[in-house]
């Protein structure tokens, strides 16, 4: 989840891909034909709004809501109705899995803009998801693998075009316009802090494992209520989106087609296999763990190769990769929170207040709550500050800063697991510090990447963002495969190597800021 700032406005989405494609439909979109000056939907907004807003709140609760169990599922021994995986199996997948969802973006991207249009891609790819979580309710390895493989396409396609059609809704000088995306992040803000709070009931409360036995049903089946819930709320989600799909009429039509000049299949095809080949790359970097040590390499000859050249345009390039390489590394920590931290917060944590107990998996909606509670200090704060405020490459700085001391916190905590279980307030003030270090990175790097991409290169410098997020949740899999509860020194350990890593990065942004202020030529 993260704070998008947003031309004038600050507003908080929920992950990386997401407001990388809000971002880019914010700020370069072509605004269809239609009636932007349409005042008659929520709050003087465009109708199509609030189809938009209640369909991609269902989507995020799918989403997030799934997410929220998918660890927790896997490493539950067989006997207790998960998988029996181990962490390093259970993380390899959790870590391709949430790479693809953001990698396929690119790929939905290019189809709804030389296919079939948003509109059109936005329901498909929200039928396929509404599939793959209902074949995840099944009781089968294979429905298992199948929904996962399902969701993740549905998602490519869904994600940036949905974000997309509210650019659409308004004129490029609307005044609506800032607002209308603060109220679409809200909604999405919404669907990923009430998600966990049900499926995780669905599939770890005992009260609801007694009525499932009440009612006939097996108790150690309840992981796959859970799914199903996401899968009903994705159902929901096209229900608003169909019925009340006339307010959108006029956005997301599909490209004219036009005499003579033919569909681009060969690059589509391109396009689909680059992103294929990619993911079984990372994939082989669980049993090969040198790419990903390569993978870095080449990301700085990348660096090295435009830095020095003499054109501004390459050297604004440069810049860019510089933050990508940053934001690869702020994922690689932050979406442990799905991996790591939840297995920290089912087994290590008392899940308790004022004595009642909760589901371990409602921990996932706490970054939520910190969203919208800090997202009025920051838009205060950077009004206030003006000029004065800190340069992209250093907020870049202490959002990484941020990350590496949440994982610093956790060092204390890990010790004291050799007392037993640690209270919710560690979680609480790992939770805050990611959550802080988020909204200086990622709103910035959204915001910067508009900024420094040449124009004839907005999409693929946007496809680059993305592919920062998906490198970056591959590389939190493969760092929460040494996550290992039993001995509290190695899991102290586990989240100080972490952390020093981090931290070294930082330290070599840190050293880097003037240069990178020079490679970016006086943009801010």
């Amino acid at each position: 989840m993260s704070l998008t700032r947003s031309g004038l406005g600050f507003a908080p989405p929920i992950d990386a891909a997401h407001a990388a494609a809000i971002m880019s439909a914010h700020a370069s979109i072509p605004v269809s034909s239609g009636v932007h000056g349409d005042s008659q939907g929520m709050f003087g907004h465009p109708r199509g709004l609030g189809t938009l807003f209640l369909a991609e709140m269902w989507e995020r609760f799918s989403y997030y809501g799934m997410r929220a169990l998918l660890m927790l599922f896997m490493v539950t021994s067989a006997a207790e109705g998960g998988l029996g995986y181990d962490t390093k199996e259970a993380a390899a997948v959790y870590g391709t899995y949430t790479m693809s969802v953001y990698l396929l973006s690119i790929l939905g991207g290019f189809i709804a803009d030389n296919f079939i249009g948003s509109r059109r891609a936005v329901l498909v790819g929200g039928i396929i998801i509404a599939c793959g979580h209902f074949a995840m309710a099944m009781n089968s390895l294979t429905s298992f693998y199948a929904g996962l493989v399902l969701i993740a396409l549905g998602t490519g396609l869904l994600k940036p075009n949905i974000s997309t059609m509210v650019g659409s809704l308004y004129a490029p000088d609307d005044e609506r316009r800032d607002a209308g995306f603060s109220i679409f992040y809200m909604g999405i803000n919404l669907g990923a802090f009430l998600a966990p709070l049900v499926t995780g009931y669905l599939a770890q409360s005992p009260s609801w494992k007694a009525q499932l036995v009440n009612m006939g049903f097996n108790p150690l089946h309840s992981w796959h209520w859970g799914f199903a819930a996401a899968g009903v709320g994705m159902t929901f989600g096209l229900l608003v989106y169909v019925l009340k799909g006339a307010r959108l009429a006029h956005v997301g039509n599909p490209p004219p087609k036009i005499e003579g000049v033919r569909r681009p299949w060969a690059r589509l095809l391109g396009v689909a296999l680059g992103s294929a080949a990619l993911i079984a790359a990372m994939k082989a970097s669980d049993e090969y763990p040198a790419l990903v040590y390569g993978l870095f390499g080449l990301q700085i000859v990348a660096v090295l190769f435009f830095a020095f050249r003499r054109d501004a345009d390459s050297k604004r390039i440069a810049a860019i990769l510089v933050f990508f390489i940053a934001a690869e590394i702020f994922w690689a920590l932050f979406e442990q929170t799905g991996s790591t931290i939840a297995l920290f917060a089912d087994q290590l944590t008392r899940n308790e207040v004022l004595g009642a107990s909760f589901p371990s998996a409602w921990w996932q909606s706490v970054n939520s709550i910190w969203v919208i509670l800090l997202a009025p200090v920051f838009a205060f704060l950077w009004i206030r500050l003006g000029h004065r405020q800190p340069s992209s490459p250093m907020k870049f700085v202490l959002g990484l800063l941020c990350v590496g001391l949440s994982f610093l916190w956790m060092v204390p905590a890990a010790k004291l697991t050799a007392e037993g279980k640690v209270g919710p307030g560690w979680l609480v003030g790992l939770f805050f510090l990611q959550t802080v270090g988020e909204m200086l990175l990622s709103p910035v790097g959204l915001s910067t990447m508009t900024k420094l991409a040449p124009a004839r290169l907005v999409g693929l410098v946007m496809g680059i963002w993305f592919l920062a997020a998906a490198l970056g949740n591959k590389l939190a899999g493969v760092l929460a495969s040494g996550f290992s509860p039993a001995n509290p020194d190695d899991l102290a350990r586990f989240f100080l190597h972490q952390a020093l890593w981090v931290g070294a990065a930082t330290l070599a942004l840190l050293a880097l800021v003037p240069w990178v202020r020079r490679l970016m030529g006086g943009v801010r």
